[in-house]
């Protein structure tokens, strides 16, 4: 009796993955956790392994076939005997229905692999292979910057009719949805300069994400002004000691020691919206968004509360370096409970994040200035110069009020100040 191999779940807000290249043809034998067929997502690209040996008697899915989680991949036989197949990626694909302009044009797996890891759009090329495919050499001209053939601008279809809101409950199961009542955006039209640039599939989710999180949760935004002097001081005492261990000690990794702390005491940050309900959520599981050349990605140290700074320094560095390479895991983005925004040594003053769902609340931090700070000395009121770092929490407020909101930003402000750590 053979086995069917499906769609797993890459992670819980991926719903769907294209299938790459077959690395197993029909016929031939595998053993148990071999890799059979890479899945691409908005995310990442995965190798499904057999989940037992066999003979692959059956593939189900052709390359770039997009399947919902629980389809079919390929079907697998313990008591079959094994025999010669032609290669999984050589059945020939399916008739493809006119392509909308905004769809990418043909492209084989290796060719879209190249695109992602050169950073190029191949729905903005028209490829000079046979039949208008995109070729690497048209990948790797676009990439140098070389005047790859784009696609031309045709006049735009009639505006879509936005939306108005309409009474109805919000939660997982209920999303709010909006339609346009008078409103109605004006006509594009092409003009001499401008490019039109459709949305990768990593782009269209985290906008439809976006647009999520801003219609279901109201978000209201508090601010603090952190002096972290304290905190300073203990980072340049360690820091040289760490960076011997291989281990940067950034600020970012006591920002989330703090944040973990405050979440332990502020428990309602640490929740989730269910239909009718939420839920406390007793792990913590903090999200770092990360800007990548492929778009934003949100990694996770589990249960970062059992972390002291120094492991916390090594997870964060460990991520970024996964992040950078394109190696991040569906385990590595799934399950986060809060989520943290760092926008680096080029980031702004101060700002308010969207946030990141299923999670009631997103912590951004500002820059760090030196400012002239008033301290007390000795009873008398004195002028330093300090490091100052602005934060912003946003917050669901259909869980979280006010009060407790404030306490938690005023918990994490406090814990700075104080240098309060553990190494």
């Amino acid at each position: 009796m053979s086995t069917t191999v499906t769609m797993p779940q890459l992670g819980e807000s991926i719903v769907e993955g294209e299938i790459g290249e077959w690395m197993v043809r029909e016929g031939e034998r595998v053993e148990r956790d071999q890799p059979l067929v890479t899945v691409l997502t908005d995310k990442t690209d995965t190798e499904i392994p057999a989940p037992e040996a066999g003979v692959v008697v059956k593939i189900l899915a052709r390359t770039g076939d997009t399947l919902g989680v629980g389809a079919g991949l390929c079907e697998i036989d313990a008591n079959a005997s094994a025999s010669a197949g032609p290669p999984a990626q050589a059945v020939p694909a399916a008739p493809a229905a006119p392509a909308a302009p905004a769809e990418p044009p043909a492209a084989s797996p290796s060719v879209r692999k190249l695109a992602r890891e050169k950073d190029v759009d191949l729905a903005s090329l028209a490829g000079s292979g046979e039949g208008g495919r995109i070729t690497r050499e048209d990948v790797l001209q676009a990439a140098d910057g070389g005047a790859a053939p784009r696609r031309a601008l045709s006049p735009p279809p009639p505006a879509p009719v936005p939306s108005m809101p309409r009474p109805a409950a919000a939660s997982d199961k209920n999303p709010l949805r909006f339609d346009s009542g008078a409103f109605r955006l004006p006509p594009y039209s092409p003009k001499p300069g401008d490019e039109v640039i459709p949305f990768s599939r990593r782009r269209r989710i985290i906008a439809d994400h976006m647009v999520y999180s801003k219609l279901t949760s109201p978000h209201v935004v508090t601010f603090a002004e952190t002096d972290i002097h304290k905190t300073a001081q203990l980072r340049e005492k360690h820091k040289n000691a760490l960076r011997g261990e291989g281990i940067n000690l950034t600020y970012l990794a006591f920002v989330v020691a703090a944040t973990c702390k405050a979440l332990r005491e502020h428990r309602s940050m640490n929740s989730r919206v269910l239909d009718g309900e939420y839920a406390l959520i007793k792990e913590i599981n903090i999200g770092l968004a990360v800007e990548t050349k492929e778009g934003l990605v949100v990694p996770v140290i589990r249960h970062a509360d059992e972390l002291s700074v120094r492991g916390l320094a090594r997870a964060i560095g460990e991520l970024a370096d996964k992040a950078r390479d394109g190696d991040l895991t569906p385990d590595d983005l799934s399950g986060k409970t809060f989520t943290i925004s760092n926008p680096g040594r080029k980031g702004n003053l101060v700002g308010g994040a969207i946030i990141s769902q299923p999670n009631v609340g997103i912590l951004r931090m500002g820059e760090i200035k030196k400012r002239v700070v008033v301290v007390e000395h000795e009873g008398v009121d004195t002028m330093a110069i300090h490091p100052v770092m602005y934060m912003a929490l946003s917050y669901d407020h259909r869980v979280v009020d006010g009060v407790e909101a404030n306490g938690f930003l005023y918990r994490i402000h406090e814990l700075l100040e104080l240098g309060d750590f553990e190494i």
